[in-house]
């Protein structure tokens, strides 16, 4: 590694303007390269869930892993830690230097639409869980980024959102886990779209004080993806990299800002010394081969999908089990799997963070790999749920010139002539490889229906569209684009359907085309879909089928329309066909399970009516086989949920995400989630830290110290005894509350955790140690931290509403 002088030695080869090329990356995910000093670029990718690498192609696969919340479900650090290795691996096969992951923002709202992104609505969760994955990642080789940097919470005018919070809420809850990701040594931090408190963040002053004055980080501070809209205060602040390039608010610039006296030399160097610290952390400093990034890891494909299926298995959540699970595989007869999203399983969320997967089990395909040769799986989607068609796929059409399952991507000029034309597996496409000349994106493909009826046909885009079916056309216009959100013009963009009547065994031949214009991307999203079934009969399909089979499976969930990056949730209900399926399910036969598909909480007004209620949220791509295990009680359910779930929305202590006149007032101040609850004397659906298994604990004692030092980390114990009649794993948690103290306080609030395994019969204490950080507050007027002496109570259970065990112990001044 290169020590500061040699460093130095280098910055002193570069001019001015080599030195500002190195701080805008050079194309979208890439850094700028420089021979002078041996400096190669390194590559970006998003990464939360699986690391896409550096392009949104469907024959570049990669592993899928369970949505972020999913994660902080498992309340398991080292499966994590492990998970994190997993990312780098794929990394490191997809030629990516830095994942742009973990998110650290909360679950603030819940309507926030980025839920499945993030991990919790509580601070010490959301670090701890975020630190454990920038370990796992780190450890080969390859960069975490903490992001995005800080009270980035909901979507709503994100790119221009002035958030409004107190000094106290701002240190104590939304900096916190950026605060534990660079105690674990985390390498970048992401600066957000959104101003707080006034500064927009690429500018803000925080990126100096407290990340790099109190808390250390000599790492490199990146901008959200087009976030740097200004040169001279972002530039004179703490950012180092402007992305994507080579276009960027820099480039001549700043360079005229320095040459003019705008600007300090120094500032740019040290942007520079930061810059090559970290390429020379990645090993792409200096000749090639010397030692830089940590060897490969080694890791079975096999090994790769237990894992996956391992974690999805661990982030489960048994809601609630009225002696019906888990179901015995051998004294079953007849299974019914009820739902579209049984099929067609949500594995992931929607926005810039999406992968193309290796492979997708769905719940049905699990469940019936599960009691392959046991019993019969019978499986009816019920009605269809809201949301535009689902993209063509290989199973539906076929590449009209080669007649190989997909579709035909072409790119034409202005007069139509091909330029180039290949086939893909998807209607999917957001980045058309662009040539010169060209003008329009078209796709096409040859229609296998299964079913006659009225298909809607949709296309998303921006521009002028059209689309056809058998020279016929079905919709034709010009679309402007209506927004600057990058993930809902690059990734997501709205889309336009219309209906045509499909002969079953009649192929037809569907030609869909955009025109490209300067600022409205290249995504085009071509997809189809069979005609809705009468509602009542599809209901009494479900019914019946429920009632002639000794179980049922009913899955249930949001959509990308829902749940997505770039836009907020207005509601938080199902739409009505999905609840009615439930209640329809559960109303004949009582040995049901309802299955929740989503990210984020929904209203379940059927819960009580269910057998059992699992949530697997987004499970990543071995999610039906990891249902399956937990389903015939392979896998004990291991989730706890991270966020604190309302039985109505109304409920919600908290749901504004939408600005007013640009600004978004954090009122709340320390008070969200399970905080917000008690403040307010409400009782959730469930409790933040709820879940069940399958056994029963008893808890018996809490332990700890009388008395504790300011400044000072203290440990409890927690006898737990497994009261069932299986092993199983608890999850004991710690809450701390300080009633009658000087200082408000939340009523109570989650201060740490341990899990312990048991079996029938047997008794375990869990050591639950809680950091002195949680003792402390902000003093606003001092500006400093303190910790008030006084009595504190100590309480221990199983979620943040059941807390059976009490003790107090009494803080003392420090010396």
């Amino acid at each position: 590694m290169y020590d500061d002088d040699e460093l130095d030695r280098l910055i002193d080869k570069l001019t001015l303007r080599a030195k500002v090329r190195l701080l805008t990356g050079a194309d979208t995910w890439r850094t700028a390269a420089e021979p002078a000093v041996q400096l190669r670029p390194w590559v970006m990718s998003d990464g939360p869930a699986g690391v896409r690498g550096p392009s949104w192609d469907e024959r570049k696969t990669s592993v899928l892993l369970p949505s972020a919340t999913a994660l902080a479900a498992t309340w398991d650090e080292p499966l994590v830690e492990r998970l994190g290795a997993l990312l780098a691996l794929e990394a490191r096969r997809k030629g990516v230097h830095v994942v742009l992951a973990p998110n650290l923002n909360l679950h603030r709202s819940p309507l926030g639409g980025r839920h499945f992104e993030c991990f919790s609505e509580d601070p010490e969760l959301t670090g701890r869980i975020g630190a454990a994955l920038v370990r796992g990642i780190q450890a080969h080789g390859v960069a975490a980024t903490a992001k995005h940097y800080v009270a980035n919470d909901s979507e709503t005018d994100r790119l221009t959102v002035d958030v409004r919070v107190g000094q106290r809420a701002l240190r104590e809850v939304y900096l916190a886990p950026f605060e534990a990701a660079v105690a674990a040594g985390v390498r970048v931090v992401m600066a957000g779209y959104n101003a707080v408190n006034g500064a927009t963040m690429t500018a803000s002053p925080l990126l100096t004080d407290p990340l790099r004055s109190d808390w250390g980080f000599d790492g490199v501070v990146v901008s959200d993806w087009g976030a740097a809209r200004t040169t001279l205060d972002t530039a004179d602040g703490g950012l180092d990299l402007v992305m994507p390039g080579p276009e960027g608010a820099w480039g001549e610039a700043l360079v005229r800002a320095v040459e003019e006296g705008d600007l300090a030399q120094r500032v740019v160097d040290d942007k520079v010394r930061r810059l090559l610290k970290q390429a020379d952390w990645l090993g792409e400093l200096g000749r090639p081969g010397r030692p830089g990034r940590r060897p490969e890891p080694g890791v079975r494909p096999g090994a790769v999908r237990a894992l996956a299926r391992r974690a999805a298995a661990a982030g489960t959540v048994l809601l609630a089990n009225r002696g019906v699970l888990p179901l015995d595989a051998d004294g079953l007869e007849t299974v019914a799997v009820i739902g579209a999203h049984a099929a067609r399983t949500r594995t992931q969320g929607g926005g810039s963070a999406g992968v193309f997967p290796q492979a997708e089990i769905s719940v049905l395909r699990g469940v019936r790999a599960r009691l392959r040769g046991r019993a019969r799986v019978v499986h009816v989607p019920g009605p269809v749920p809201e949301g535009p068609p689902p993209p063509l796929d290989a199973e539906l059409c076929s590449d009209p010139r080669s007649r190989v399952p997909g579709v035909l991507l072409r790119v034409l000029d202005a007069r139509g002539s091909e330029l180039y034309a290949e086939r893909r597996a998807t209607g999917r496409q957001l980045e058309p490889r662009m040539v010169t000349g060209a003008h329009t994106v078209e796709i096409s493909a040859r229609l296998h229906p299964r079913v006659t009826g009225a298909w809607t046909l949709g296309i998303a885009g921006f521009g002028r569209m059209s689309l056809r079916v058998d020279g016929r056309t079905l919709l034709e216009g010009d679309f402007p684009k209506d927004t600057d959100d990058p993930a809902l013009v690059h990734v997501s963009p709205p889309a336009r359907c219309a209906t045509a009547h499909l002969t079953e065994g009649r192929d037809a031949l569907l030609v869909a085309r955009r025109e490209l214009r300067p600022g409205t991307g290249r995504a085009m999203v071509v997809g189809a879909a069979p005609p809705a079934a009468d509602e009542a009969a599809a209901l009494e399909a479900a019914a019946r089928a429920a009632r002639e089979a000794d179980a049922a499976i009913v899955v249930v969930g949001t959509t990308e329309h829902d749940e997505c990056e770039g836009r907020d949730r207005l509601r938080i209900e199902l739409d009505p066909v999905q609840n009615a399926l439930v209640s329809a399910v559960a109303a004949a036969n009582t040995r049901t399970v309802a299955v929740v598909n989503s990210g984020g909480p929904v209203e379940m007004p059927w819960r009580e009516e269910v057998g059992a209620l699992l949530l697997p949220w987004f499970p990543g791509q071995e999610g039906g086989g990891a249902l399956a295990d937990v389903l015939f009680g392979r896998t004990e359910p291991g989730g706890r949920l991270p966020t604190t779930w309302p039985a109505v929305l109304d409920d919600a202590p908290l749901t504004g995400t939408r600005p007013s006149d640009g600004r978004l007032d954090y009122s709340e101040d320390l008070h969200i989630g399970h905080r917000g609850w008690l403040r307010a004397g409400r009782a959730p659906a469930y409790w933040f830290g709820h879940g069940l298994g399958y056994t029963t604990w008893e808890y018996e004692e809490l332990t700890g110290p009388a008395t504790v030092r300011a400044g000072e980390s203290f440990t409890v114990g927690v006898r737990v005894r497994n009261t069932g009649a299986r092993p199983g794993r608890e999850v004991v948690q710690v809450y701390l509350a300080r009633p009658g103290a000087g200082v408000e306080y939340p009523e109570r609030w989650f201060a740490g955790y341990a899990a312990v395994h048991a079996r029938p019969g047997e008794t375990v204490t869990a050591q639950v140690r809680v950091p002195a950080r949680l003792l402390r507050h902000w003093d606003e007027r001092a500006g400093t931290w303190r910790t008030e002496p006084g009595p504190c109570q100590v309480l221990a259970g199983r979620s943040a509403g059941d807390l059976p065990l009490t003790a107090v112990t009494e803080l003392h001044a420090e010396d």
